[in-house]
């Protein structure tokens, strides 16, 4: 059974521009119903918190603070209970962005977030990239991660200009590689699950990491 069961509040962080609706079909399909929400009290009350996120870093923050969420958030992840972040959610995590200029972020994790090197950019590999890509372990077993019973080398749906530099790699849960590039594609610390990937757009694999995360 799941940690998670469906009387309690799983709630995804409405802030006006995010891949809202693809999260919450996501988590029905796994047997949830999970609830939108701005509001502080909802955040405050929830047992579970996804921070989902399609558009720039630096319109996410300003619109994170005029909604009075920034906060409500940090103080979320400092009680444990699960979180997980999910394509610009994963890069607000982080302190500072240099995407159209330079703009801080929530801190909770110690790194930047930084562009693909445009020089490297070709017909084959395009910036941004849009598309399928595949996810390695970098250092740990996914075993008791989120990414549990996902393969090594697995297939999953990728849409992003910017990557994360955290500056503890012991984060680092899986790695993937893109014009040249060795980058870090989800992290996990403590109750905080976070992924450069679309779970949602994944397919049955990442159904399963959503399944995971909320078990």
């Amino acid at each position: 059974m799941s940690i998670l069961d469906k009387r309690k509040e799983i709630v995804i962080v409405d802030y006006q521009m995010s891949n809202l609706f693809s999260v919450v079909r996501a988590i029905e399909k796994v047997g949830h119903t999970p609830k939108l929400s701005s509001s502080n009290r909802d955040l405050k009350n929830a047992d579970a918190l996804i921070l989902p996120g399609v558009g720039a870093f630096s319109s996410a923050m300003k619109n994170l603070k005029k909604l009075e969420l920034v906060e409500p958030i940090r103080d979320f992840i400092k009680t444990g209970k699960p979180f997980m972040g999910v394509c610009l959610g994963l890069q607000l995590l982080f302190e500072e962005s240099e995407e159209f200029g330079i703009h801080s972020g929530l801190g909770v994790i110690n790194g930047d977030v930084k562009k693909f090197e445009n020089v490297q950019g070709n017909r084959s590999n395009p910036i941004p990239q849009i598309g399928w890509n595949k996810i390695s372990p970098f250092k740990q077993n996914w075993e008791t991660t989120p990414l549990n019973g996902v393969e090594t080398s697995s297939w999953m749906y990728f849409v992003h200009s910017y990557y994360v530099i955290p500056k503890n790699k012991e984060v680092i849960l899986s790695k993937t590689s893109y014009c040249g590039l060795e980058y870090c594609s989800s992290i996990q610390k403590n109750n905080v699950f976070a992924t450069q990937f679309h779970p949602e757009k994944s397919g049955p694999l990442g159904l399963k990491i959503y399944d995971n995360w909320l078990k």
